[in-house]
C-alpha cells in the first residue's frame, strides 16, 4: 500500500522553516547556473546571428583581430579588384575599408567609463551589412563629424544618445542616428566616416581590416584562398561568420568558471538536503514506526521520503527560476572588438 503524495506535501508545509531553507540553498545553485548560462547565451547568440556567409575579413597576415591589425589604404587598392567580388547597386566592388578604434564612454552602469568600439566605415560598408537598418535618426554625412550608434550603446551610454555629443578623437561627434541590427553585435558599436575618423586618430594610411563580398559560395572559398596565398598582399582572409564564431572562445573561461562554482554550490546543496532529510527521518522514527504499524511497508515509507526529497528539488529549482527571471531581456554589450 502507497502513502497518498499529500502526506509528503502536508509535512513539508509543517516545517515551514526547514523546507524554504532547504529550497533556498538549492534555488541559489540553479540560479548561479541559469545567470551564467544565459549570459553566455547572449553571447553566443550575438556572434551566431552577425556576419554574412559570403563575407570575407582581410587582415594583415598574423592578426588575430581588428584592433590588432594595421591594414593599409594600398592593400586596399590591390584587392578591391579581384575577381569574385560582388558589386554594389552603384556597381562598385563590395569592399569597405575600416578603422576599429577603443573609446571610454561612461555608461549607466560605470560612471567612471567603459571601452567600447567604433568603426570607421565607408558608405559601402552600411550596405554590406544586411539586416541592419537605421531604426532612428539618419544615416551620417561623409566628411562630417556625425555618427550612428547602436541601439544599445544609446540604451546603456548617456552621451550615446540621439541628439547628444560625444567627445573623442580631436573634437566632438553628434548622435545623428541609432542603428538595429536585431541581436546582432552591431548594436554594440558606433560607426562614423572612415576618413574623417582615420584624421582624428592620425590613422590616414594604416587602418583595421577590410570587409569583402563574394559574389557567391563557390566565389567565397576561391577569394579566401586567393587573398591568402597572395604574398604581395601578405593578408589573412577568413569568412566573416567564422572569425565572429572563434571570438566566442573568449566565453569559454566565464562558462568554466560558471560551472565550477555551480558545481561547488551544487555539492553544497546536496548536503543541505541529505542533512534536512535525515534529520527529518531521525525525528520522525515515530511517524515511521506508527506508518509500519498501520501496515505500510518499508519501501512505500522509503519511496514516500524520496517523493519527498523530490518535492524540495523542485521547489528549490522553481525558486532559482524565479531569482533569474528578473534578468530577462536585460541587455549589455561586449567591450571588445569583433
Amino acid at each position: 500500500m502507497a502513502i497518498p503524495l499529500n502526506y509528503n506535501v502536508r509535512n513539508l508545509m509543517v516545517r515551514k522553516t526547514t523546507t524554504f531553507m532547504t529550497a533556498l540553498g538549492i534555488s541559489l545553485t540553479v540560479a548561479v547556473l541559469l545567470a551564467v548560462i544565459a549570459l553566455l547565451n547572449g553571447l553566443w547568440t550575438a556572434f551566431s546571428i552577425s556576419g554574412d556567409p559570403l563575407q570575407i575579413l582581410v587582415m594583415r597576415k598574423g592578426s588575430t583581430a581588428e584592433l590588432s591589425s594595421n591594414f593599409s589604404r594600398a592593400q586596399y587598392q590591390d584587392l578591391k579588384f579581384k575577381p569574385g567580388i560582388a558589386k554594389s547597386k552603384a556597381g562598385e566592388p563590395m569592399v569597405s575599408l575600416e578603422m576599429v578604434q577603443i573609446i571610454n564612454l561612461p555608461s549607466v552602469d560605470s560612471p567612471d567609463g567603459m571601452n567600447i568600439t567604433i568603426r570607421g566605415i565607408l558608405p559601402v560598408g552600411f550596405e554590406m551589412r544586411s539586416g541592419l537598418r537605421i531604426s532612428e535618426g539618419r544615416m551620417f554625412e561623409t566628411g562630417k563629424r556625425e555618427v550612428v550608434v547602436g541601439k544599445s550603446v544609446a540604451k546603456r551610454y548617456p552621451a550615446a544618445r540621439m541628439g547628444s555629443q560625444i567627445e573623442f578623437g580631436r573634437g566632438k561627434w553628434t548622435v545623428v542616428g541609432i542603428m538595429d541590427a536585431g541581436q546582432g553585435a552591431v548594436n554594440s558599436e558606433i560607426f562614423l566616416d572612415l576618413n574623417q575618423g582615420a584624421s582624428d586618430f592620425n590613422r590616414s594610411e594604416v587602418l583595421s581590416s577590410a570587409l569583402v563580398r563574394a559574389a557567391d559560395p563557390v566565389a567565397h572559398q576561391a577569394l579566401i584562398n586567393d587573398l591568402t596565398a597572395d604574398q604581395r598582399l601578405n593578408v589573412t582572409a577568413e569568412g566573416e561568420k567564422a572569425y565572429l564564431e572563434r571570438q566566442t572562445q573568449s566565453g569559454i573561461p566565464i562558462f568554466a568558471i560558471g560551472i565550477l562554482v555551480s558545481s561547488i554550490m551544487a555539492v553544497g546543496s546536496c548536503f543541505a538536503a541529505m542533512n534536512t532529510m535525515y534529520a527529518a527521518v531521525a525525528r520522525r522514527a515515530r511517524e515511521i514506526g506508527t506508518l509500519r504499524v498501520l501496515g505500510f511497508s518499508r519501501f512505500s515509507i522509503l519511496f514516500s521520503f524520496f517523493a519527498e526529497s523530490l518535492m524540495l528539488s523542485l521547489l528549490g529549482g522553481l525558486l532559482g527560476i524565479l531569482l533569474v527571471l528578473p534578468l530577462n531581456n536585460i541587455t549589455t554589450g561586449p567591450t571588445f572588438p569583433f
